[in-house]
């Protein structure tokens, strides 16, 4: 994984953890609930490009 693919995807990820603290803090159920979403979804990314990973380091590419 490229150095500013996991910067994009922390970022996304941290961005998510705070809308879905603002969410909570302000009973804003819509935005607790994209945060979470932005989490999963960053998570989910920086699986596939561990496995990518992975997969490089296995064949020597």
């Amino acid at each position: 994984m490229g150095l500013g693919d996991k910067i994009k995807n922390k970022a996304e990820e941290i961005s998510g953890k705070g809308k879905e603290t603002v969410g909570d803090a302000t009973d804003n159920e819509q935005l607790q609930a994209e945060g979470v979403g932005d989490q999963a979804s960053s998570k989910t990314k920086q699986a596939g490009e561990n496995v990518k990973d992975a997969a490089k380091n296995i064949t020597g590419q």
